[in-house]
């Protein structure tokens, strides 16, 4: 893999909501670090001029948080430069060439519409803009099984594998890569971590907001697609990945993508699907939508380590909390010793991992009351892990791409095993159930892990 530093960066879809809300903040971010070093190209179809794109990006900038770096500002407008254009005409290709000057090694972050990734990345490579450059690609990467693979003979036939990056801005939130260091950077858990302790595994994403605007986009996505197929099956990978064989991202990258690959294809019983009140009035949505805002599923790895134990994931908007969440449940005693001895798993003890908002790891355990008698309660050891000046996603996956460093990145063949796991339920599956805005989503969802005990909500230790 060549880690030549990229020299430049092109921004493909610079008036977008992306660039807007996460990509112009995290440019700031790298300035005041002093990472920022190469101008910043952007592209899109508006007319606009380069003091007004710039103009523009100060606005993002200063909507996400209070400047407190005003030549690490001026630095990250300064270096922004503006290319007009169709992304279907070869023409616009070539003024980006000619705005990149003298950079011989861009990267190419593609935040756009996952439609436009195949024409885009073509007319770089027809152009001679793909030579020694590199390509990053927002998810979703494809809206299938098929369509993953075919994005993927196009992206690999003009780039080289080293050179693609697929995004998931969750895998490089703090929390998330806590998970991978907490598991293989201690003992103590790995003779637990099977089949014959663990009871059960739940992941929970849940946003209290609505599509806010995007109805359009979700009606091409939902959430299954959305969120579930990639950030919650990166999670469960870490989660339940072996022990990589030797200290390298590429074994890691190796592992996750036997996880997998190793998930067992869902059918539409594994799956419960729900729509909030008032969806179907969102702008761009269809009247008799039944496009699902929430997804509950029932997950089987099929593992020496995991045969069994059932992977409960869940997500959705409009719920009631913003959080995100994993509990491992761990199995109860043997034998009933004392009188209020947890027998059924949802008494008995788990790892609880805080995603966020905030970051924290807990253990649950019964502890003894004071006196007589051999009673006791469940109690939470409970590890806050806060860093207020951590880089965000964005910030870490952008300088990780023009580094060529592709640890915090999705492989080929982890990508197409994912789709591979929901691709029977994308098009057969039940109809949306209807859920009341606020509340854990529809009723059915419940019924899917009744025989585990339940969801544990977000926050909540019993």
């Amino acid at each position: 893999m060549s880690t030549v530093r990229s020299d430049a960066l092109v921004l493909f879809g610079v008036t977008g909501d992306l660039a807007h809300k996460k990509i112009f903040p995290a440019l700031y971010a790298m300035a005041k670090h002093g990472t920022l070093t190469v101008p910043v190209v952007g592209v899109a179809s508006s007319e606009l001029t380069d003091a007004q794109l710039r103009k523009r990006a100060e606005a993002a900038i200063r909507e996400a948080g209070p400047i407190d770096d005003r030549e690490a500002l001026r630095h990250t407008v300064k270096s922004l430069r503006y290319v007009q254009g169709n992304y279907n005409d070869l023409g616009t290709f070539t003024k980006i060439k000619k705005a990149l000057g003298k950079a011989r090694r861009p990267v190419h972050y593609l935040a756009i519409p996952p439609v436009l990734f195949p024409k885009v990345i073509e007319s770089l490579g027809a152009t001679s803009l793909a030579k020694d450059a590199r390509v990053i690609v927002e998810k979703p990467f494809g809206r299938d099984l098929a369509s993953a693979r075919s994005l993927n003979r196009i992206a690999r036939s003009v780039f080289p594998e080293d050179a693609i990056f697929r995004i998931d801005h969750f895998l490089a939130k703090e929390a998330i890569m806590n998970i991978l260091y907490l598991r293989f950077a201690n003992s103590f858990l790995e003779p637990i971590w099977n089949r014959n302790y663990v009871a059960s595994v739940q992941v929970t994403l849940a946003e209290s907001f609505g599509v806010e605007g995007r109805g359009a986009f979700y009606e091409t996505a939902g959430c299954l697609r959305d969120v579930i197929q990639n950030h919650l099956f990166q999670v469960v990978a870490l989660l339940a990945m072996e022990p990589p064989t030797y200290r390298s991202f590429g074994a890691v990258h190796g592992e996750t993508a036997d996880i997998l690959q190793a998930m067992r294809p869902l059918v539409p019983d594994d799956v419960v699907r729900g729509q909030y009140a008032g969806y179907r009035k969102e702008p761009g949505v269809a009247k008799n939508s039944d496009v699902e805002t929430f997804c509950a599923l029932r997950l089987f790895i099929d593992s020496w380590r995991w045969s069994g134990v059932p992977f409960y994931l869940r997500s959705g908007k409009a719920l009631a909390d913003t959080a995100a969440e994993v509990i491992v449940q761990l199995k109860a005693p043997p034998q009933r010793l004392f009188e209020d001895s947890a027998m059924v798993p949802r008494d008995a003890d788990y790892f609880r991992f805080r995603l966020q908002p905030n970051s924290a790891i807990a253990l649950a355990v019964r502890v003894k009351r004071t006196g007589k008698e051999f009673v006791g309660d469940r109690k939470e050891l409970v590890l806050i892990d806060e860093r207020p000046n951590e880089e965000s996603p964005y910030e870490r996956l952008l300088g990780d791409a023009m580094d060529g460093n592709g640890a915090l990145f999705t492989r080929e063949d982890a990508v197409e095993a994912a789709w591979a796991v929901v691709d029977p339920v994308l098009e057969h599956h039940h109809r949306a159930r209807p859920y009341r805005r606020g509340s854990w989503g529809p009723k059915e969802a419940d019924a899917l892990i009744a025989a585990d005990g339940g969801w544990r909500n977000p926050g909540r230790t019993s």
